[in-house]
């Protein structure tokens, strides 16, 4: 893959750093936070110190908790209007993963394992019990993972754009992702013209050190083969998949992971009985790059959370 269509992949990836914040979007100001409602009685956006590192996050709107995961090489801002629309009933906690946004790239391999970790301590952090997760691409791989190693913080489960093997994207997007650690060099400088480093530059703390820290882990990490079916049968969650028609994630896959979880392996019947507790979504229209900001995904989400 040469460096033009890197290039291209990348910024299509992270193409939240083209959208504009929310209006209620929390940023670090002089007056410093202010108490939110929830049982810990946090401040509504800041670092909190989860599994031994500091993870940034913020509280929009109030209601039963959500905890929203961004994508690779994006941030709580990339969901823009889906984020706007979820607060509107829901306490949104926006997360930012490791390297990500305003959260430090640390000193530890990117994993999923470890990501989830984070976010498990974080729901507890906040006093939560248990709390609604949705995620998208990388994020909802995290997601995937924490409702496998932490079930007990998870109520519901929306998974959007994710797949639960590495196979599930398309050979295009595979190659893409095991290139960035072909030419690491070529990577973290030709990414430096992308719109997602305008957007990490201006969120990121210590950015210009950060950067080459940050890239180089999600080299060593994207690219890596895995494969989860083995344990999707046992997540206890009910469970939303949500992909669009043109998605990184292949169709064929998108179906295999919703039969994994018990569904559209019967007919439902006449009154819906023969339904489990699960679903899958495939919109119109939509592909890996928009996905995380169509309104359809927030709508499709509220419907099924409740």
């Amino acid at each position: 893959m040469n460096r033009r269509d890197l290039i291209a992949t990348a910024i299509a990836t992270a193409a939240a750093a083209a959208l504009p914040k929310t209006a209620n979007a929390a940023t670090n100001t002089s007056e410093g936070p202010t108490a939110m409602t929830n049982p810990a009685n946090r401040p509504e956006f800041g670092y909190a110190p989860v599994n031994g590192v500091e993870i940034y996050y913020e509280l929009h709107g109030s209601g039963k908790p959500l905890v929203l995961l961004h994508g690779g090489l994006g941030s709580i801002e990339m969901f823009g209007p889906v984020l706007a629309a979820l607060a509107e009933s829901r306490q949104v906690i926006g997360v930012d993963l490791q390297g990500h946004g305003r959260t430090r790239p640390f000193d530890r391999p990117m994993s999923f394992e470890a990501f989830a970790t984070d976010v498990a301590e974080l729901i507890t952090w906040l006093g939560y019990d248990k709390a609604d997760v949705m995620g998208y691409s990388m994020g909802g791989d995290t997601a995937l993972r924490l409702a496998i190693d932490h079930p007990q913080v998870v109520d519901k489960l929306v998974l959007a754009s994710c797949v639960y093997a590495f196979s599930g994207w398309h050979d295009y997007n595979q190659q893409s992702m095991k290139s960035m650690a072909a030419n690491l060099t070529a990577t973290i400088e030709g990414m430096k013209q992308s719109p997602m480093y305008a957007s990490y530059v201006q969120l990121m703390p210590d950015a210009e050190a950060n950067w080459p820290r940050t890239v180089s882990q999600m080299a060593a990490f994207v690219g890596q083969d895995f494969d989860w079916s083995a344990e999707i049968a046992g997540i206890k969650s009910p469970t939303l998949l949500a992909v669009g028609d043109w998605d990184s994630v292949r169709t064929s896959h998108a179906t295999s992971f919703f039969e994994l979880l018990g569904g559209g392996k019967q007919d439902a019947g006449w009154d819906g009985s023969g339904m489990n507790a699960n679903r899958l979504a495939i919109i119109p229209g939509v592909t890996h790059y928009s996905m995380f900001m169509d309104p359809r995904l927030a709508s499709t989400a509220l419907g099924f959370l409740g």
